[in-house]
């Protein structure tokens, strides 16, 4: 591997992938279009592919998901905005016109996904129908939104971890990222005649931990025992992921005046909360004082061809 890196250029030294010219953005007509926009932008369609594709297979107008999406894309965008902004406020209380300028980054998954459900919610009380059916039927999207969308942090040099020797530790010139992410840590390893930081991929073990993620909820979809099931697997799941994730991050986000990483603390809040509900709504279940599946869905496919008959 090269002691001296080009500024565009990514290494896996452990694997053996030395990738040259790696760009942040690319022009048209003279405009910068920013890969990590791109790369996000197919990660939102492919989601919303997905959440349709799995309504139409349980009987459900795929439209619903469509009309929802307009919604979430716009709401998850600010709520990403204002979560990173509550939380490095320092940053910005100076110059508040800076907020509004989403080019130099500053956006939090978990701002998103909060926005996400709180418009889930909103919708599905307008258009009268169940949030726990619609959150079910979107989380599986919305992991596959994150498994793509974490691959624009990979262009942008951003979300790393720690200095490691691991086998998936990645380099970047240290030119190439934001000096406020080189940890103490990190630099001390900067050998003497090099340019570069050797770190976790923290990106990458996001991407993969979602993935997995999605392949059990593709794989217990029709065997689940509630309504919110999918949803709780993924609040849970996601977080018992993220929260070992965050503990290695240097651009982790803390709780004002403390030394709480904020993402950490709502991760482990999450998979506590989701575990503990799936337990107790399992139990319900068993003693026959909760809805199954089969009746709620009964119920829902009673009502659409009602729906259908007043049509007529």
């Amino acid at each position: 591997m090269q002691d001296i890196m080009n500024v565009t250029d990514i290494a896996f030294p452990n694997l053996g992938i030395y990738l040259n010219h790696v760009p942040k953005s690319f022009s048209i007509f003279g405009f910068q279009v920013a890969l990590y926009g791109v790369i996000i932008g197919i990660g939102v369609l492919c989601g919303v592919l997905m959440a349709a594709h799995v309504a139409k297979k349980e009987n459900l107008d795929p439209d619903l998901i469509w009309d929802f999406a307009i919604y979430a894309i716009i709401f998850s965008i600010i709520g990403a905005r204002i979560y990173y902004v509550v939380f490095q406020w320092d940053m910005y209380k100076n110059n508040l016109i800076s907020i509004l300028n989403l080019r130099n980054g500053g956006l939090a998954i978990y701002g998103a996904v909060i926005a996400a459900f709180t418009t889930l919610w909103v919708y599905c009380k307008v258009k009268k129908c169940s949030f726990l059916q619609l959150a079910d039927i979107c989380v599986p999207g919305l992991v596959l939104g994150q498994v793509i969308g974490r691959w624009g942090n990979f262009t942008n040099r951003e979300v790393f971890g720690e200095y490691t020797e691991n086998l998936l530790a990645m380099r970047l010139p240290v030119e190439a990222v934001r000096s406020v992410d080189i940890s103490e840590n990190i630099a001390r390893h900067i050998t003497e005649g090099t340019n570069y930081i050797q770190v976790h991929p923290t990106f990458l073990y996001e991407s993969l931990w979602n993935l997995v993620l999605l392949l059990i909820m593709l794989a217990y979809r029709q065997h689940k025992k509630f309504q919110g099931e999918m949803w709780l697997l993924y609040l849970g799941g996601y977080g018992l992921g993220r929260a070992w994730i965050e503990g290695i991050r240097t651009d982790t986000l803390f709780i004002p005046h403390t030394t709480l990483a904020v993402s950490q603390v709502l991760a482990v809040t999450l998979f506590v909360v989701s575990l503990a509900a799936d337990i107790l709504i399992r139990r319900r279940l068993a003693r026959g004082m909760s809805t199954p599946v089969a009746t709620v869905q009964a119920g829902v496919k009673k009502k659409q061809e009602d729906d259908r008959g007043e049509h007529k």
